[in-house]
């Protein structure tokens, strides 16, 4: 056993080696003692928050509804923009000869987002929220029918679930998203909230809601130009008065031509041209004789016409309004 050491020519007993070791050893814990280090409780916290944020993709049903859109986007992005919620715009547009068939074009939208986004928002895109208070949140206990019979501009029946409504993924999936034998305008909702009757889910709506049915939402349809296709032919009123339990968001029929990014006032969402497919044997009035005529307006915006690049797969020569980004599907 070694009782004396050589260090740099001067010989130490190891006893004293060790007492220096030691102090050596104490001085450095202190230093480090007075590094500042962060709570680790504050860490996990914001760990936390970051992954507890869900994220929403807002379905908007669409055909020839240009001049709403211009208004629908830049308020969508203000007014979510204050609830700091991760959102997505998904405009999910007809483009086929057959009758609008809005709850279709929301079983595409879902199976288009569902991987990516936690839950959707079933939006009108005629219909503007307008009180801070309607909070676009996860729903977490079940769907959230943000504009309620009592503050929407129009539909006060007390199962009244239109205009918007918020569903998680796994509360659509779990009703089978909704019927698809709803050509033309009506009845799609009501229809959709028998499903979620059916399969347990209660239906929760905004509380402490100040406003009333004139200040709530803002509802810039304009029944002048934007006549609703209310036509009945064939079987249709009496099929789609009951409930549908074959057709789902499993058995939707549709192709996507292509899909554009585009951007409204710089502000980015995604156009997704789909077509519908109709299978006349069970849904013959997906068309109708005598379609209504519809009148146009013309935007006469020289700034919004200036935004706009050369594509007009899904555009009209008078909706020069958008921008894109970068280059379009072939």
């Amino acid at each position: 056993m070694l009782k004396n050491l050589s260090l740099m020519g001067y010989r130490i007993s190891s006893s004293k080696c060790l007492t220096i070791c030691l102090g050596l050893t104490f001085l450095m814990g202190c230093f480090i003692a007075t590094l500042p280090i962060p709570p680790p409780e504050i860490q996990n916290l914001q760990i936390a928050k970051t992954h507890d944020k869900k994220k929403l993709a807002i379905i908007v049903p669409f055909r020839d509804r240009f001049e709403e859109l211009l208004e629908f986007v830049p308020h969508m992005y203000r007014f979510l923009q204050r609830q700091d919620i991760p959102f997505d715009i998904f405009v999910i547009q007809q483009k086929d000869s057959n009758r609008f068939n809005r709850a279709s074009l929301i079983n595409v939208g879902f199976i288009y987002t569902k991987k990516k986004y936690d839950y959707i928002a079933m939006h009108d895109v005629d219909l503007l929220p307008m009180n801070d208070n309607l909070k676009y949140k996860y729903p977490e206990f079940g769907p959230i029918h943000i504009s309620s019979p009592q503050t929407h501009p129009k539909y006060h029946y007390e199962t009244f679930i239109g205009g918007i409504l918020l569903v998680s993924r796994d509360q659509f999936e779990l009703v089978k998203g909704m019927s698809n034998n709803y050509w033309g305008w009506g009845l799609e909702d009501d229809e959709f909230y028998v499903r979620l009757k059916d399969a347990g889910l209660k239906v929760y709506r905004p509380e402490n809601i100040t406003t009333g049915t004139e200040d709530t939402f803002k509802h810039i349809h304009d029944k002048t130009y934007r006549k609703r296709d209310m036509r009945k032919c064939f079987n249709q009123r009496e099929v789609t008065r009951r409930r549908d339990r074959v057709s789902s968001v499993h058995d939707v029929a549709y192709n996507i031509h292509n899909t554009h990014s585009v951007a409204i006032d710089n502000l980015p969402i995604t156009v997704v041209n789909v077509e519908l497919l109709c299978n006349k044997t069970v849904t013959p009035w997906c068309q109708c004789p005598e379609p209504p005529k519809t009148r146009h307006r013309r935007i006469d915006s020289s700034r919004l016409k200036s935004q706009i690049g050369a594509y007009g797969d899904w555009l009209p020569q008078d909706a020069q309004h958008f921008s894109y980004n970068g280059q379009p599907p072939p």
